[in-house]
């Protein structure tokens, strides 16, 4: 529609009439075009849709050839045409319900003197503001479609370079962790040996959740029965995994984040080394590792039949389990204790499902 002189489209075989509301019309600030068949208005259309130059168009209903309702029913079919202001000379109510049906914009009655171009003028102003508000809403529509579509190509996106940064970073980790274990078998002193030992252990932990991430189809989190599955399996394959035959799993599948299931491995990590150094003097002996959900809470356990209290202080000890075990435990927000009661050494850790909005970080501390 122009800016500032819309154009009418006038069908009517009535010469006369159509010169009273060409008139009528350009006083009102409107340029009229006139046909005086429906076929000559079809053709007028079909330009004036390629040269953009047709607004509205005022259809009379009762012309020799294709009358009014054939041709309302051909512009239609067109694409882009313009609104149309339905004209008729019947009172018949039938005829207006037909025409709106067939995608009139608007219905009135004309007469032969032309007192109805006043009305025409309402009714192809109000067509026109009708088309614009439904172009406009098109276009919205169709924006928001590919917003929408341009947001879920992003996210695709997204995913897949998140995927392969887990992939890589999960590698890169292994390779460290391999190097440690390498480094390890040479070492000639034990106290060396157990600390890179210690140290493969603790990147392990770490990959673990990399990789777990990068073959899930949910990148926000991390299934804890299957991440610590795979944890323990590297710990039976490490340096002193002849003594792990006997180290068990019993989780719950239960999904938290990322950085709090690192927080988790860690922690296992930890404490079944722990466990194999110093529960059981002579030799190797069940450990247990239990995840379990208590309403809001999970209760991670770790636990042996070894020595309990009677274990001897290892001089070579420099408490960084203990201090890692702790800068864990905080970080999960979650209380660590030893269970009085059970035979050997049982460490019970309690942290919410979800961390909370702003959670006040407990002190903690491991054996």
């Amino acid at each position: 529609m122009s800016q500032t002189t819309p154009t009418l489209l006038y069908i009517d075989d009535d010469d006369a009439l159509a010169r009273l509301v060409e008139r009528g019309l350009s006083r009102r600030g409107y340029k009229v075009v006139l046909a005086a068949s429906g076929e000559e208005g079809l053709a007028r259309i079909r330009q004036g849709n390629v040269d953009g130059d047709i607004d509205v168009v005022a259809l009379d209903q009762y012309m020799p050839g294709l009358d009014g309702l054939e041709t309302l029913e051909q512009i239609m079919a067109i694409p882009d045409a313009p609104p149309v202001v339905f004209v008729t000379a019947s009172q018949d109510s039938s005829i207006a319900v037909t025409a709106l049906k067939a995608g009139a914009a608007d219905y009135l009655v004309k007469d032969v003197t032309g007192d109805f171009i006043p009305l025409l003028h309402v009714a192809a102003d109000g067509a026109l503001r009708q088309a614009e508000l439904q172009k406009a809403r098109e276009e919205a529509e169709a924006e928001i479609h590919a917003s929408r579509d341009r947001y879920a190509a992003l996210a695709a996106e997204r995913e897949m370079l998140l995927r392969e940064v887990n992939h890589r970073v999960g590698n890169s980790l292994q390779i460290i962790a391999s190097l440690l274990h390498l480094q390890a078998s040479s070492a000639a002193q034990e106290e060396v040996k157990a600390a890179l030992t210690n140290a493969m252990g603790r990147v392990a932990a770490v990959a673990q959740v990399h990789r777990r991430l990068y073959t899930s189809q949910d990148l926000k989190s991390v299934v804890l029965n299957q991440y610590l599955d795979s944890l323990l399996e590297d710990l039976r394959r490490s340096a002193e995994g002849n003594r792990m035959s006997r180290l068990t799993l019993k989780a719950e599948p239960i999904e938290i984040d990322p950085d709090r299931a690192v927080a988790v491995g860690i922690i296992v990590n930890e404490l079944v080394m722990n466990a194999v150094k110093y529960a059981y003097p002579e030799g190797a002996g069940p450990i247990h590792v239990e995840l379990t959900s208590q309403g809001e809470d999970l209760v991670l356990s770790i636990a042996d039949d070894g020595v309990g209290d009677n274990a001897k202080a290892d001089p070579r000890s420099t408490g960084m389990g203990q201090r890692i075990v702790a800068a864990m435990a905080s970080k999960l927000d979650a209380s660590v204790e030893r269970d009085p009661d059970h035979a050997g050494t049982k460490i019970l850790l309690k942290f919410r499902r979800l961390p909370a909005p702003s959670s006040t970080t407990n002190s903690a501390a491991a054996s």
